[in-house]
């Protein structure tokens, strides 16, 4: 979401243009986070001729806008979205089980459990696990996604044996696309595929609707979550 809501309402209609069926909108990140690295290495912005691809231009011809402008997502902005299209809305960045419940009593249409790959709040706990206890209060109301920290099949069968509906993938995906192009981003996405379907019949399940958390072992007989 952006201030300018002519601006964000155009990205939408591009969205709706080019087929895409659901719009995630990011809510855990009114500000940037302290990234450290970022001022170790003295970065502060794009270096000139880069931008935010979809960002390249304003809803106003001539205003060009080359960075996320961050800002505060009220629930006041979320029925603005169903308003203005058919989209499904999908919120991005839940922590917490109470926003979990708020999400699905305004009509959300999915959510994805994400820290924002722990670089906004120091000291957040993993998204694997605050995944559980919003698993337990949706009960299977909406599909609960769950992003961060995926990167070999084993970590997609573990998310899907404590109940996440479907896993989203980040890093790994670009930086197949840095170091080989599209070739690089599909050699990532079926390396994954191969490595779940290996982990999942050595598991013994013969389909993801057979994972579940007895799968998950700890030695002090705990879940692991």
């Amino acid at each position: 979401m952006q201030p300018d809501r002519a601006f964000t309402e155009a990205i939408i209609r591009r969205a709706e243009a080019a087929g895409c069926t659901a719009l995630v909108i990011s809510v855990d990140s009114p500000v940037f986070g302290r990234r450290e690295r970022d001022i170790r290495n003295g970065f502060h912005d794009l270096p000139e001729g880069l931008a935010c691809e979809n960002l390249r231009e304003s809803a106003s011809p001539g205003s060009p806008v080359r960075k996320l402008v961050f800002t505060e997502v009220s629930w006041r902005d979320i029925e603005w979205l169903r308003a203005v299209t058919r989209l499904k809305i999908v919120l991005k960045g839940i922590a917490h089980p109470e926003d979990a419940r708020l999400a699905q009593a305004h009509g959300v249409d999915a959510l994805i459990v994400s820290n924002h790959g722990g670089r906004q709040l120091d000291t957040v706990p993993a998204a694997i696990e605050l995944l559980p206890p919003i698993v337990k209060t949706i009960a299977g109301r909406i599909p609960v996604l769950v992003d961060g920290g995926i990167r070999r099949g084993t970590d997609i069968l573990k998310a899907v044996a404590l109940g996440a509906t479907a896993i989203a993938v980040g890093r790994p995906v670009l930086w197949g696309l840095a170091s080989g192009g599209e070739d690089g981003v599909r050699k990532v996405l079926t390396t994954l595929e191969a490595e779940l379907a290996r982990a999942m019949t050595l598991c013994g399940g013969r389909s993801l609707t057979e994972l579940d958390e007895n799968l998950l072992y700890s030695p002090s007989g705990m879940r692991p979550c």
